[in-house]
C-alpha cells in the first residue's frame, strides 16, 4: 500500500506537505467537516487532528472544501461513497443551523454503507438548536458509534440525548506559542475572531471608548476575516461614531502560522463573543501569556476561573468589560498572575495529551467495523 497521508475529497495531497506512507496504516478514517477553500488544514481543529493522525500512521481523508452549501453537501456525500473502500470509520463534525442538515445527510448515507461514525459536537448555539429540534438531535446522536464534544457546556446541555457523551478538548500545539509573562500590562488590546454577529465585535469599540479617557494611548487591534454579515462595517462605523476610529485597527485575517507571532504584540486579549463551545483563540492567547478578559458564556466559565486565569464579565456589557481591563492595567500583580496562570491552563491542552485520547477512541471504532465493512462493500 502506498497512500498519501492526508487527502481531500478531490484526491489532492493536503497543504500539510506530509510525505506518502508505506505499509499498513494504524487505521483508516474519513473526516467530514467544512474546510474553507484552500485554507491550510491546521486552521481548523479537525484539520489539525487529521494531520497529526497521519503523522502517527493513520490513513486520513477529509471533505469538503467546496464553496456553496449544496456543492459542499454533494461533495461530502460523494466522498463517503467514492472512498468507501479507503476508510473503516468516519468522524463527522456537527454544528447547528444548515450545517446540521449536512451531518444528518452524511450520517444517513454512512449508515447505509454500514460505516460506523463518531460525531463531534461544536458551536455554542447547539444547545439552543437542540431545544428547538430535539427529535432531530436525538435521532442523530443515537445513531453514532460514539459522540464527543470539546465542551462540558455542550455535554451537560445534550446529555439527555446521549448519556455517554465524551468530552475531548480541542488540542493546541504549545510549541508554536512564545510565552511572555506580562509583569505589567500595557493598554495594547487584541481581538482575534471572524467578523460575525455571534462574536459580537461591535462590543469592542464600546470598551475602547470607555477606556480612552483614562488611557489615551489605548489601542485595539481587531484581526479576523470578514464573514459578510455586515459586522465589520458596523464595527468600523461604531468606532467612528464613538470617536475612537484611530484607536482601533483592522489587520484582516491572520494566517494560522502567523497567529502566535501576532499575539505577542498585545498584552490584553478581549473576547466579546455571545456563544462559545471551547474558545481556541482564547486558549492561543493564554498560551502566549496574554491577560484574558472575556464574556462569561458557553464553555468559558467551565474552563476559566474568574480573577485567577481570566477575567470573566457578563455578556454584551461594555462597562463591565472595560472595568475588568482597567483592573488589569492598574494592578501589575493581577496582570502577572493572570498571565502566568493562563499559560499553565493552556499547557493542559497540548496535543501530546489530547491526541492519544483520539487515537484510542478511533481505534476502538475502526477495529469493530472491519468485518461489517467487508460484507457491506460486497452488497453495495
Amino acid at each position: 500500500m502506498n497512500k498519501e497521508a492526508v487527502t481531500d475529497s478531490n484526491n489532492q495531497l493536503s497543504e500539510s506537505g506530509l510525505a506518502a506512507r508505506t505499509g499498513e496504516p494504524k487505521g483508516r478514517l474519513l473526516i467530514v467537516v467544512s474546510f474553507m477553500g484552500n485554507a491550510l488544514l491546521d486552521r481548523y481543529v479537525s484539520g489539525d487532528l487529521a494531520q497529526r493522525l497521519a503523522l502517527k500512521g493513520w490513513q486520513v481523508s477529509v471533505t469538503s472544501r467546496r464553496v456553496g452549501r449544496l456543492a459542499r453537501l454533494l461533495d461530502m456525500l460523494q466522498a463517503a461513497v467514492r472512498r468507501r473502500r479507503d476508510y473503516d470509520a468516519a468522524l463527522v463534525d456537527v454544528f447547528s443551523g444548515p450545517a446540521f442538515r449536512w451531518a444528518e445527510a452524511v450520517c444517513g448515507l454512512l449508515r447505509r454503507l454500514n460505516k460506523p461514525f463518531i460525531l463531534t459536537l461544536h458551536g455554542g448555539n447547539l444547545p439552543a438548536f437542540a431545544k428547538r429540534c430535539p427529535w432531530r438531535v436525538e435521532l442523530l446522536l443515537g445513531s453514532a458509534a460514539a459522540v464527543t464534544t470539546p465542551s462540558r457546556h455542550i455535554q451537560q446541555a445534550l446529555s439527555c440525548f446521549r448519556h455517554d457523551l465524551q468530552v475531548i478538548p480541542n488540542g493546541l500545539d504549545l510549541g508554536r506559542y512564545q510565552f511572555r509573562l506580562r509583569h505589567k500590562a500595557a493598554p495594547e488590546l487584541v481581538w482575534l475572531r471572524a467578523f460575525r454577529d455571534i462574536y459580537n465585535p461591535t462590543l469592542a469599540p464600546h470598551v475602547v471608548a470607555e477606556l480612552v479617557g483614562d488611557f489615551p494611548n489605548v489601542h485595539l487591534a481587531m484581526a479576523g476575516p470578514d464573514q459578510g454579515d455586515g459586522s465589520l462595517l458596523d464595527t468600523q462605523r461604531l468606532a467612528a461614531r464613538l470617536g475612537v476610529p484611530d484607536r482601533v485597527s483592522y489587520p484582516g485575517a491572520v494566517p494560522k502560522d502567523k497567529v502566535a507571532d501576532w499575539l505577542t504584540r498585545g498584552d490584553i486579549f478581549l473576547n466579546t463573543t455571545n456563544y462559545e463551545s471551547f474558545g481556541v483563540s482564547v486558549m492561543e492567547a493564554a498560551a502566549s501569556g496574554l491577560c484574558i478578559v472575556s464574556s462569561r458564556v458557553g464553555e468559558l466559565p467551565y474552563l476559566w476561573a474568574d480573577g485567577t486565569d481570566c477575567m470573566l464579565v457578563p455578556p454584551n456589557d461594555a462597562k463591565a468589560m472595560a472595568s475588568a481591563v482597567r483592573r488589569v492595567l492598574t494592578d501589575p500583580a493581577l496582570a502577572e498572575s493572570l498571565s502566568f496562570n493562563a499559560r499553565a491552563k493552556a499547557e493542559q491542552f497540548d496535543w501530546t495529551l489530547i491526541l492519544p485520547r483520539w487515537e484510542r477512541l478511533l481505534s476502538q471504532t475502526a477495529e469493530s467495523s472491519i468485518v461489517r465493512n467487508a460484507s457491506a462493500l460486497d452488497s453495495f
